[in-house]
């Protein structure tokens, strides 16, 4: 997966510019495209840092129990082979 150009810090300070300039404008200014920035928004609107900070932190655990849970489904198959279970 592609890392982000930004920092969570510095997509919130982008959203919190909002209100102020036309979306296009906040585009230009940022460099981005209004998909990317519409995108954002609806990951990181309405939020503090500390609020991004803890969906990135529970992200990353979700994304290892997922590894682990492939992990434990691949021994039960592997397991169930092995018995010679259907």
């Amino acid at each position: 997966m592609r890392k982000s150009r930004f920092t969570e810090a510095q997509i919130i300070g982008m959203l919190k510019e909002q209100p102020g300039l036309p979306t296009a404008e906040l585009c230009r200014k940022h460099g981005v495209s209004p998909a990317t920035f519409y995108k954002l928004k609806a990951k990181y609107g309405g939020m503090d840092l500390s609020d991004a900070k803890r969906l990135k932190q529970l992200e990353d655990e979700n994304a290892k129990l997922k590894r682990l849970l492939a992990d434990a489904m691949l021994d039960n198959v592997v397991l169930k082979d092995l018995l010679g279970k259907p």
